[in-house]
């Protein structure tokens, strides 16, 4: 994986169910996510999904394509075209930038979390009106694991065995 690698598109398609309950799930219970008589009240022409989901499966995405052990650093969004029900957005994603065994320089938890390469990826969601979504992700990604080691596999309990 270097710079300029695609990521396979992501095909979402954008439902009531999903902006409502994405709405709920975040706890914005502002009317134009839940109510389309009162979103158009107020001059949209249906209720729309709001950042905070957006914001989700954005960084679904790029977990999805780098895997569970990829730890989100960053993800900064812009929104633009509303998404609104019975549209698809399709997320892209292209490699901008990769930092090989750079810690996550973030500040936040250990340096050493990680361990393996930094990946900035821009992302683009577009649906029927546009471009609802742009931005960067930031994501480290584990390290190579030692092939002679054996890792701790958690008991039922949840503490390891």
């Amino acid at each position: 994986m270097g710079v300029g690698t695609e990521l396979a598109p992501l095909e979402i398609p954008v439902t009531r169910t999903l902006i409502v309950s994405g709405a709920i799930a975040s706890r914005d219970y502002q009317d134009v996510h839940h109510d389309a008589e009162l979103a158009r009240e107020k001059g949209s022409p249906d209720i729309f999904m709001n950042i905070l989901t957006t914001n989700g499966l954005v960084g679904r995405y790029v977990t999805d394509h780098f895997g569970p052990a990829a730890v989100l650093r960053k993800v900064a969004i812009r929104l633009g075209a509303p998404n609104y029900p019975g549209d698809t957005m399709v997320l892209t994603g292209t490699v901008a930038e990769v930092q090989e065994g750079a810690a996550s320089g973030s500040g936040h938890g250990s340096e050493s979390e990680g361990g393996g390469a930094t990946v900035v990826v821009r992302i683009v969601g577009a649906n029927g009106l546009g471009k609802h979504v742009t931005g960067t992700v930031t994501v480290t990604l584990p390290s190579t694991p030692n092939p002679t080691s054996t890792p701790s596999r958690p008991s039922v309990s949840g503490r390891p065995a």
